[in-house]
């Protein structure tokens, strides 16, 4: 029946089939996330201003600028790569595919482990090293900008440093590994159906 009241829901019924629903959200997403990254620097430098940083020893805030800079370089990286990654989105499924959904979801845990590793890697090393060169001893405490607090370790060691690279790199390299899993398992399930979809027909001509 065509009648409006059965096929109102229709576009919708067809956006969730063909997986657009899934897909355009996620590309917002990763446009808001791509935002987020440019705004960040100056979130942090806010912070800065209100726990006093500039109140500090000179070579504190020397220390601090350069990590800022490094930080707002980051975030500009990390910019390019969720703005990139939000047009990829759209192309990891097919329409007449069933596992619509899992490649989505897959490319987002990817993206995510490779900006999360980044921020960890390069932030992480460069910041302890610069606080290592410009405080060392006097140990001073970045750990209150918030923006850091709970992810990056920052006590300007050289061990620390070359830690952060290392988890850094794990953890897109693990992201990677995981979205490539379940990538895998989804292309298998939508090429077995098909194939099967194929040999049904092809018995159905020859009979």
């Amino acid at each position: 029946m065509e009648n409006k009241f059965f096929t109102f829901i229709k576009p919708y019924l067809i956006a969730i089939d063909n997986g657009s629903l899934f897909r355009r959200p996620f590309k917002w997403l990763y446009a808001l996330i791509a935002i987020f990254n440019l705004l960040a620097p100056f979130y942090l430098l806010n912070q800065a201003i209100e726990n006093k940083v500039f109140d500090s020893p000179f070579k504190v805030i020397i220390a601090f600028l350069f990590i800022w800079i490094i930080i707002a370089f980051v975030s500009w990286i990390s910019f390019q790569l969720w703005w990139n990654r939000k047009e990829k989105v759209e192309t990891v499924s097919q329409n007449g595919d069933d596992f619509i959904a899992t490649p989505v979801f897959s490319h987002f845990i990817q993206t995510l482990g490779e900006w999360i590793g980044t921020w960890v890697g390069i932030i992480g090393f460069s910041a302890n090293i610069l606080i290592l060169i410009f405080i060392g001893s006097d140990n001073f405490d970045f750990s209150n900008l918030s923006t850091l607090h709970g992810l990056i370790t920052l006590d300007g060691t050289l061990s620390s440093a070359f830690i952060m690279l290392i988890i850094g790199f794990l953890i897109i390299v693990f992201a990677r590994f995981i979205a490539e899993q379940i990538r895998a398992l989804a292309a298998i399930a939508n090429n077995t159906k098909k194939e099967i979809g194929q040999k049904e027909a092809e018995s159905t001509t020859y009979q």
